[in-house]
């Protein structure tokens, strides 16, 4: 795999603005195998700061567990609307994260980010891949990352099979009830904007009602590592240094809404669920584990 070191960090604003109005045909037909690096990156500890009142993370020396995902993630844009890309960045859906600490990064420490892409695989909706980020110390790895994208398409398992004429109706599946909350909270309607601004991540669907509709939502949504850095946010102090988390997220969260919170302790970890308190609907699912 080759490696292309970049020089500054990418705009994300250019790049989004280039992806909404369909600048760049996509050529390619399989991942691009090449490695995104940026070397010697400082963390702006206004950045720093604003990033965690917008989560909801204490103020510290020590980055949040979904903080580089912040810092990598111009990489990760980068390379999905490079011109040889299998797919448009509008449509992914973001379906899964990972993320693996071998130790706590302090906000003084410079960081060497990598980003490649990966694992390009049928999904009964379409096809997905990874996008995988690491941010490395003085050539030794202390932090990584998978984002799982979904691109939905017209396969095979996306059509019903007809049902023979005799075939018994099946019955009713009922939904999984919600686990008791551990918290209650109110996601106001700009938090989609604020995450927005400290993460570049401005992709209409989260900014605004009127151009979430475009995309077919009835309102904005919160971003999914928004979701994700809040519900570590309430897990802070609990958490072992060398930890990986795992998240599926489930639906997306309308805004507003009031939802649910859920931390549940597991003989190695903790199960956490994100869900909306008015009808049980879940947002996230994961897992927190050890990983020493």
């Amino acid at each position: 795999m080759s490696v292309r070191r970049l020089s500054t960090r990418p705009k994300l604003a250019r790049m989004y603005a280039g992806a909404m109005t369909g600048i760049g045909a996509r050529r390619g037909r399989d991942l691009p195998d090449v490695t995104y690096e940026l070397a010697d990156v400082a963390v702006d500890r206004d950045h720093l700061t604003r990033y965690n009142e917008v989560c909801g993370f204490r103020q510290a020396d020590v980055l949040p567990l979904t903080y580089p995902h912040v810092l990598a993630f111009p990489l990760a844009v980068a390379l999905m609307t490079q011109g040889t890309f299998p797919f448009r960045l509008p449509g992914l859906i973001h379906v899964a994260n990972r993320i693996t600490q071998h130790r706590a990064l302090s906000a003084d420490e410079h960081l060497t980010l990598q980003v490649h892409a990966a694992n390009l695989r049928e999904h009964p909706r379409g096809r997905q891949f990874d996008m995988v980020a690491e941010a490395s110390v003085d050539g030794a790895a202390a932090w990584t990352s998978s984002s799982t994208y979904l691109h939905k398409e017209a396969t095979d398992g996306n059509r019903a099979p007809k049902r023979e004429p005799e075939a018994a109706p099946r019955p009713k599946r009922e939904p999984e009830a919600a686990p008791r909350p551990t918290a209650i909270w109110r996601v106001p309607a700009s938090i989609g904007r604020r995450y927005a601004g400290v993460s570049g991540d401005v992709n209409p669907i989260h900014l605004h009602p009127l151009t979430a509709r475009v995309f077919g939502f009835r309102r904005a949504i919160a971003h999914g590592m928004w979701v994700k850095a809040r519900c570590l946010a309430a897990m802070e102090g609990r958490l072992p240094e060398k930890v990986t988390v795992e998240v599926e997220f489930k639906s997306p969260l309308l805004l507003p809404s009031t939802v649910g919170f859920s931390a549940q302790p597991l003989e190695a970890g903790w199960s956490i669920a994100l869900f909306t308190l008015r009808d049980g609907r879940p947002h996230l699912a994961g897992r927190i584990r050890n990983a020493g």
